[in-house]
């Protein structure tokens, strides 16, 4: 198992003529990547009633990309604020830059990570498991974040320039919670005395600098669920992941709208399996409501990542180098060596009964820790009588999704990919680990890299694809959501130390791996089940973006501002890089910006309006919280937007402006 790799990687290993090197090339670049803002199903919770209602954050591909002059290769990483990556993502964007670049950009030396963000829109997997609750494929969404990956690349591309690369780390205490600690508990006494607390604390930050001063920006690594936005959440969101990096970016100056450099803060995902943001217990993260809860994990991460970006002091020295495989996933023969002293072996995929419970900042129908060792009810009796496999063990099996006909509903053939940047090395992986899996996945890592001066392993989670959890073999044994989630059965985390084992010691004696099987591409056997838009509409007496409900005269700080216009359908122009909504303050004779839509203190809600005698009338509501440091003075709301015609089937922009108010 293992993949070609491409001209100009293998050689020397690590070391070789980078050793003690700290110069790179360093680029940065943002795109946005928001789907549909109204009906579609959410990607996170699996809900079928949570559709897409508007936007409170517009959602962006994070890209960098690092090379080494000393050994000629070079990296992309990106952190986008998706739920996860599939593997049709993944498939599209190195088609597109391969199409732009050659052989520069492969599968080998790009990694696409997810920030796992649940609110977002959904029906942009290939596979049928992940488009069940979206009721299909979506389009217009798959379309959104594969371009705006692609362009985020392209952009990081072309602002490539000699810099350096600073590391920093130490932990953040207050912002995580394991979700599953009875399952944690499970694990030998003499390893969870080895740590401090039963999450990873630990964030890890690298900040990027151009030689000629310019900041180009920073990645960081804590795991930590994007779930602060509950399930009952429609406004689409980067969550806590998201809104740190807004404040970050904000306080930079970042610009959403340049096409030449800016800054780029991501605040990346790792082994987050089992963690919380939600700190207090189940759905409470402290805040009096979900925007609050958002409000005060996001800022913790802000905070720490500022902190560390300041004090980033240490280089990273050596060069860039990667290695990348593709496992059929459900059949590795896991040697003893990485069991428990008997060869195992993995299983088709299916999930277990508690998956269905949901975890607990996510709720959803049943009980966790449904085993056959301790039957719960007639359903756990019934599986695991008829469905369950001896391969599975303790789970009652809900789902068989590896012997769905005629291809799997998730993937088998999977992505695993070794990354190093000087002496950080990144673990890239298609599952959520939880705390101890990810634990020891790194020491397997660091163990065989550590000599060659590998001094950092960070788990790059939800990267290239997506097919579930992996939890340890103990944490398996309890079936909590984790492990009812974990695909392919008991010794999926044996098997995956056994393969970057094999990833390691290539990268480090600068051997090259063989391919593996291919993964199978599914772009052109996809269903969409709900129709796109078919008109808009409006009352007689209207035009589209007059206003239907105006703003007051005047407003106090702290207040909040809604303005509700006849609108058009946001599924006719995703407004790309663009708006739905703009805050104007009077200056002079001009009307200057203060507010977009993906600023914090917006909502842009659609709602469909009921009119007769056609029902395809549209509400939008425009919403900003006045901040307590505006500037008084005279102010408007500009809703942007557009409608489809039933005549011609044409799309037509219109704009609506509400009455001046004043702010006090």
């Amino acid at each position: 198992m293992g993949v070609g790799l491409p001209v100009g990687q293998g050689g020397q290993g690590l070391g070789g003529a980078c050793a003690g090197r700290q110069s790179f090339l360093v680029g940065s670049g943002i795109y946005d990547i928001t789907g549909p803002a109204a009906e579609v199903g959410m990607m996170g919770y699996v809900r079928v009633d949570q559709q897409t209602e508007g936007i409170h954050q517009r959602l962006r591909s994070r890209a960098f990309v690092i090379a080494s002059p000393c050994n000629g290769k070079r990296v992309v990483f990106v952190s986008a604020d998706l739920g996860m990556v599939f593997q049709g993502v993944k498939q599209q964007v190195v088609e597109r830059l391969r199409a732009t670049f050659g052989s520069l950009y492969s599968d080998d030396n790009v990694v696409l990570s997810a920030t796992h963000t649940h609110s977002g829109p959904g029906g942009y997997s290939h596979y049928a498991l992940y488009n069940l609750s979206t009721f299909g494929f979506e389009p217009k969404n798959f379309e959104a974040i594969v371009n705006g990956i692609y362009q985020s690349i392209v952009r990081a591309h072309e602002h490539l320039g000699p810099g350096h690369i600073t590391l920093a780390a130490g932990d953040l205490l207050d912002a995580s919670r394991n979700r599953s600690a009875v399952a944690y508990q499970l694990n030998p006494p003499e390893e969870r005395e080895r740590y401090a607390y039963d999450t990873d604390k630990r964030m890890t930050l690298l900040r990027f600098t151009k030689d000629s001063g310019v900041e180009v920006g920073l990645i960081n690594w804590f795991a930590v669920h994007a779930t602060s936005m509950g399930k009952d959440y429609r406004y689409i969101s980067g969550d806590n992941k998201g809104y740190a990096s807004y404040l970050f970016e904000k306080a930079k100056g970042t610009r959403y709208d340049a096409t030449g450099d800016t800054f780029v803060a991501a605040f990346a995902q790792a082994n987050e399996g089992d963690v919380t943001p939600n700190i207090f217990g189940g759905e409470d993260g402290g805040g009096k409501d979900d925007f609050e809860s958002t409000e005060i994990s996001g800022r913790k991460q802000y905070e720490r990542a500022a902190s560390l970006y300041s004090s980033a002091t240490t280089p990273l020295t050596g060069g860039v180098d990667y290695r990348h495989v593709y496992v059929k996933m459900d059949d590795v023969e896991v040697r003893p060596g990485f069991a428990d002293g008997t060869a195992r072996h993995t299983c088709p995929a299916a999930i277990g009964i508690s998956m269905l419970a949901g975890a607990e900042d996510g709720p959803g129908v049943g009980v966790e820790g449904a085993t056959c060792a301790a039957i719960h009810d007639v359903w756990s009796a019934f599986t695991c009588t008829t469905t369950t496999t001896p391969c599975q063990a303790e789970k009652p099996i809900v789902l068989s999704m590896g012997s769905m006909k005629p291809f799997p509903w998730s993937p088998e053939v999977l992505p695993l990919q070794l990354v190093t940047v000087g002496n950080v090395a990144l673990v890239a992986v298609p599952f959520e680990l939880t705390t101890m899996a990810g634990r020891r996945l790194r020491e397997t890592v660091r163990e065989l890299l550590a000599p060659a001066g590998v001094t950092e392993v960070v788990i790059a989670g939800l990267s290239n694809a997506y097919s579930g959890y992996v939890t340890t073999r103990e944490e398996y044994a309890r079936q909590e959501y984790e492990g009812a989630s974990t695909h392919f059965g008991p010794w999926t985390l044996a098997a995956l130390q056994q393969e970057f084992d094999m990833l390691a010691r290539a990268l480090r004696e600068g051997t090259s791996l063989p391919p593996g099987p291919t993964p199978r591409d599914l772009c052109h056997q996809q269903s969409q089940l709900r129709p796109g838009v078919l008109f808009d509409d409006k009352p007689l007496w209207a035009d589209f973006g007059d206003v239907f409900r105006d703003a007051r005269a005047s407003y106090a700080r702290g207040e909040t501002v809604r303005v509700t216009f006849w609108g058009g359908h946001p599924k006719n122009d995703l407004h790309i890089q663009g708006t739905y909504l703009r805050v104007q303050r009077r200056s002079g004779l001009l009307w200057e910006d203060v507010a977009y839509d993906w600023d914090w203190e917006t909502k842009y809600t659609w709602r469909r309006a009921w009119c007769l005698p056609t029902l395809a009338c549209s509400h939008v509501t425009v919403e900003w919280t006045i901040p307590q440091d505006a500037r008084p003075g005279t102010y408007r709301i500009l809703h942007e937007g557009d409608w489809k015609s039933g005549w011609d089937g044409r799309v037509r922009p219109y704009q609506g402006t509400s009455r001046t108010f004043t702010v006090r």
